[in-house]
């Protein structure tokens, strides 16, 4: 489950989110559209515990990292490993079996890319081992911002396909994106302007 009520978050004075409420059941993906600077990031930093908010509460928040996956704008990939020790650091985190590590990169797109370093290859190819990344350990809850911004036609409909059975197999999937072709897969589509999700 993914849940925020009544979330406030102002910056620097500037109220971004205002009584912002959002329901994400397991088995769905619900998508996140707004104009740039609208707040995505911020409400997507909140539900994931980076932030706090000023008032309200949010689902899974601090209290559950190890049960959600977070793929963020910045990718966070760790330099100094290959993407696809990258791709395993979830399962090894969680002291659990490395499987299903070159399934994902394959799928993607990047199967033979997997003992390049990020700084190696195009930061697309990046995006896809993290999204990889986000999902090899099977998260309950999965949020993900902008997961295809800097994906060509191909890797789009694949990263897209891979979100879609995210959900599927039961996880809580919250996408903010601008893509139509996310936005068609998804179960309901939510807007957010003006500080409040519609």
């Amino acid at each position: 489950m993914i849940r925020a009520d009544g979330v406030h978050r102002a910056f620097g004075g500037v109220s971004v989110l205002r009584g912002v409420d959002l329901a994400v059941a397991a088995g769905e993906l619900v998508t996140l559209s707004g104009p740039s600077g609208s707040g995505k990031t911020a409400l997507l930093s909140l539900l994931c515990g980076f932030d706090l908010p000023d008032s309200g509460s949010v689902l899974p928040g601090r209290a559950s990292w190890s049960a959600c996956a977070v793929l963020p704008q910045s990718l966070g990939l760790a330099s100094e490993l290959t993407l696809e020790e990258n791709v395993a650091l979830p399962l090894r985190l969680a002291g659990r079996e490395v499987a299903g590590v070159s399934e994902l990169l394959a799928e993607l797109g990047i199967a033979g890319l997997g003992d390049r370093y990020p700084g190696e290859v195009s930061f697309g190819q990046q995006q896809r081992a993290a999204l990889a990344r986000a999902v090899v350990a099977g998260p309950a809850a999965l949020l993900a911002d902008e997961p295809t911004a800097h994906l060509d036609a191909v890797s789009a409909v694949a990263a897209v396909g891979l979100l879609r059975r995210v959900a599927d197999e039961g996880a809580a999937v919250l996408i903010a994106t601008h893509h139509d072709a996310v936005h068609e897969v998804a179960d309901r589509v939510l807007v957010l302007a003006d500080g409040q999700v519609r």
